[in-house]
């Protein structure tokens, strides 16, 4: 308990100094969509791509590559867009201002990071990589083992663990309240709000809604989707084929456009040396036949988010189709029970198909939406879009939550 009143001093006086340097910077949300997005009559953001003029099988995004997306989430205004912006790269959302959303979520390394598992606060390892972000706005379940269905709860989750963010509801709340600009954004997103106290559920709402700003879908891939197949060079096509074939089965489950079929597969994926199974998914749904199932990932932009799988147990794509080329439970521990996916075979790609599959891979790079950073922020502090910083409360390193 003490140790944490240590930290919250701290960070009160922080805030305070950063608070009066912020007070000359008048603060004011955008009024225009991002791009990509048509604001509608309403006044609300609707996203627009070159896949609205196609259709698709039941409608969820599934079959070749003129296909359309599955459902997404928009409807949200500029201003709320913007002001999830500020707080996502902001790092007095976490308990002693040192971590922000950026700081797993870096847009410099796809919205992911570069570790096998990330660091929250006091440079706490916790339990999975960071997915990325991009193209969440299409996505029903969140995190490695899918326990959440929404943006808003997916959001609850690293801002209240101890490991992560560390922060509580009340001193989340407490802290935004001291900030006069805050206050004022707040009143410019959720005008209804008629300059009442900040609520927990505009900052999950506006953390959602910038979310869902971010993007991915003009990629060199998608250009060769739309028919202009002069965007992928012939090593990369070769890729595509490979990819999609019946052998490689790359594609039943990272299913074009989006590149996740957005189900919980069993895969057989290793752990790194000395960890124990993750059993993942079988908590969440309660279900034995689904230990050490994850969620398909996207692979969108997945040459920028190395290491990969749950661990970040491979350190670049070559070893990934490495493993699935292996066969049929071939990493699985001795002794060890798992019911693979059907999907996964044992393929037998030779090296040269290996090889096109990573060239293929890397047309799915598109950072070209990637949204500004904020060179200042209400708060007065530093924005926050690397690996946790130590120069602010350089000397409490907690384990947990210390009260």
């Amino acid at each position: 308990m003490i140790e944490r009143l240590l930290i919250l001093t701290a960070t009160t006086l922080l805030l305070w100094a950063g608070i009066a340097s912020a007070e000359t910077v008048d603060f004011r949300l955008s009024d225009n969509c991002p791009p990509s997005f048509e604001e509608s009559a309403a006044g609300t953001c609707q996203l627009r791509t070159m896949y609205d003029f196609y259709d698709s099988v039941q409608g969820a995004g599934l079959g070749g590559t003129q296909t359309s997306l599955p459902p997404h989430r928009d409807g949200f205004s500029p201003q709320q867009i913007d002001l999830g912006r500020y707080l996502f790269f902001d790092p007095v959302l976490s308990r002693d201002a040192t971590v922000s959303c950026a700081s797993c979520h870096n847009p410099e390394q796809g919205f992911s990071d570069d570790l096998p598992r990330s660091r929250g606060i006091g440079d706490q390892e916790v339990a999975r990589a960071a997915p990325t972000l991009w193209n969440t706005a299409f996505l029903n379940k969140f995190f490695w083992d899918a326990h959440a269905t929404s943006l808003e709860e997916q959001v609850v989750g690293p801002l209240f663990a101890s490991n992560e963010m560390g922060n509580s509801p009340e001193d989340l709340l407490a802290t935004l309240s001291t900030i006069p600009a805050y206050q004022a954004l707040f009143d410019q997103a959720y005008p209804q709000r008629k300059n009442g106290p900040i609520q927990l559920d505009e900052v999950y709402h506006s953390l959602a809604a910038f979310q869902t700003s971010l993007i991915s879908l003009n990629s060199r891939y998608d250009r060769y989707a739309h028919g202009y197949h002069a965007a992928l060079s012939a090593p990369e096509v070769e890729g595509l084929n490979i990819f999609r074939s019946f052998v490689a089965r790359c594609a039943e489950c990272h299913t074009p456009p989006l590149f996740t079929n957005q189900q919980v597969a069993v895969i057989g994926a290793p752990e790194p040396e000395g960890r124990p199974i993750d059993v993942g998914a079988q908590i969440t749904y309660d279900a034995p036949e689904l230990k050490a199932g994850f969620k398909v990932p996207t692979l969108r932009n997945i040459a920028q988010t190395a290491p990969y799988m749950h661990s970040g147990r491979f350190n670049n794509l070559r070893e990934v189709v490495e493993f699935y080329n292996g066969g049929r439970g071939h990493a699985v521990p001795e002794g060890v029970d798992l019911q693979l996916h059907w999907h996964i075979s044992s393929p037998d790609l030779t090296d040269y198909e290996l090889d096109r599959l990573v060239d293929f891979l890397g047309t799915l790079t598109d950072e070209s939406l990637k949204p500004e950073v904020p060179s200042q922020l209400p708060s007065g502090l530093a924005p926050v879009h690397d690996k946790p910083q130590a120069n602010i409360v350089t000397t409490q390193k907690t384990s947990g939550d210390a009260s």
